[in-house]
Parts: structure tokens; C-alpha cells; sequence
């Protein structure tokens, strides 16, 4: 089985993380993992570029949040690790892990900060992307409402390895209720975290198309590593 981590953040873009792309690229592959997925905080969310460049022009924000994700990958590239692009989108605390998205439908479409969740699901549909639901259960001082758009998604974060164990079920009878896919996220920030989990694929994946047919196949197993 391939093993690949899909919900990671860096420090280069995510506020809240303390490990670089090129670390957490070292970290996975000496775990055992295949692949990860990066999906830092998008803008409306816990960004880092809100932090260091909070008024410079749109595009090159965007080339900015790229620097976890891109050092990553070089990182991945020279040890034998599948790197991925994706990014957590935050509406008033209810978060969408995106993959399949280029770099240039970011850079065209500033609007899509201001999107609600109904409208940015199906942007992302429209550009060939995927959105999985994180987290949907969770339950933290700064989040007052859940909101649940399953008609929308293509997946749900049934196991997260930072979520008790009541949000997890309740996500993963969300699912159950309406068909829909499940995966898991470490959501990962730091060199210690001591929680893990990952997808686990009998196929490797090698592109954001083998990633999305294994997610619509429900080809896609839950592996928790460490609780």
C-alpha cells in the first residue's frame, strides 16, 4: 500500500505552523509516507501572508503562498517524495481542503476571497479541482456554527488526527448519510506532532488525476498511525 499525507501546512504560508515545506518533505518521507499533500491556510484564513505582506498586489501574494508548496516539492523531488498542491479555504471558520487548482486560476480570480462556500465549490468544480470538507465537526473556542454543504463536496475528512474523537465520528456519519467519500488529514504544522494518520492507496499516485479517480473509486483507505 502507498501511503500519502493529505492535509499538511508549512510555515512559509500557514501562520500557525512552525515547519518549512522542505522539512515537512524530510519529515514524511522518513515516516514511511509516499506522498503529502500541502494545503496551507488560504487568505481568508490563518495565512502567513497576511502577516508579512498583508497590502502587496494580489499576484504576487499568491506567488508568496506558493513558497511552502514549491520548496517542498524541490525538497521532495531530490528524496523520492510525491509533493501536491492544494490549500485549506476558510469560510467564517467552516474550512475547505482544495486540490486540483493551478497556480493561475488563483493569480485570475482574486473574487474568490470572497466567496461563500455554495459559490466556491462550485468554482472550484468548474476549474477541474476537488473540495473535501475538513474537519466539519470541529470543535474549538473560535468556532461558533457548522456549516455543512454535503451536496457540494467530493469528500469529507472523516478521521482527522487533531479532532476528538466525537467530531470524527459525527464527520464520518455525514458521509455515511450522503454517499460521499471519506479521507483522513493529520493536519499536520509541526516537526512534533505526535498524532498521524494517512490515505492509504493499493495504485500509486503520481498526479492530482490518479489522486481524484482513487477518491471517486472510494479507492482510498484510512490508516491511523498514531493516536
Amino acid at each position: 500500500m502507498f501511503l500519502y499525507e493529505t492535509h499538511l501546512h508549512t510555515a512559509e504560508a500557514s501562520d500557525c505552523a512552525s515547519a518549512t515545506g522542505a522539512e515537512q518533505a524530510d519529515q514524511f518521507k522518513k515516516l514511511g509516507y509516499d506522498g503529502i499533500f500541502i494545503t496551507d491556510h488560504f487568505f481568508n484564513g490563518n495565512s502567513h501572508i497576511n502577516v508579512i505582506a498583508p497590502y502587496e498586489a494580489w499576484e504576487k501574494k499568491i506567488n508568496l503562498f506558493y513558497e511552502g508548496y514549491e520548496n517542498a516539492k524541490r525538497r521532495g523531488d531530490k528524496i523520492g517524495l510525491k509533493v501536491f498542491f492544494g490549500l485549506e479555504f476558510n469560510y467564517r471558520s467552516t474550512e475547505f481542503l482544495t486540490y486540483g487548482i493551478t497556480k493561475e486560476t488563483l493569480i485570475d480570480h482574486p473574487e474568490i476571497i470572497n466567496m461563500e462556500p455554495v459559490e466556491y465549490c462550485n468554482f472550484v468544480h468548474q476549474h477541474g479541482g476537488l473540495v473535501i470538507h475538513a474537519h466539519p465537526y470541529r470543535e474549538a473556542p473560535y468556532i461558533d456554527t457548522f456549516r455543512l454543504v454535503p451536496e457540494y463536496v467530493d469528500g469529507v475528512e472523516i478521521y482527522n488526527a487533531k479532532n476528538t474523537k466525537r467530531a470524527n465520528d459525527l464527520a464520518k456519519i455525514t458521509a455515511q448519510a450522503y454517499d460521499i467519500a471519506g479521507i483522513c488529514g493529520s493536519d499536520c504544522h509541526h516537526l512534533d506532532d505526535d498524532k498521524l494518520c494517512a490515505v492509504a492507496c493499493e495504485t500509486e499516485i503520481n498526479s492530482f488525476e490518479d489522486f481524484s479517480r482513487a477518491l471517486t473509486q472510494r479507492d482510498l483507505e484510512i490508516k491511523i498511525l498514531k493516536e
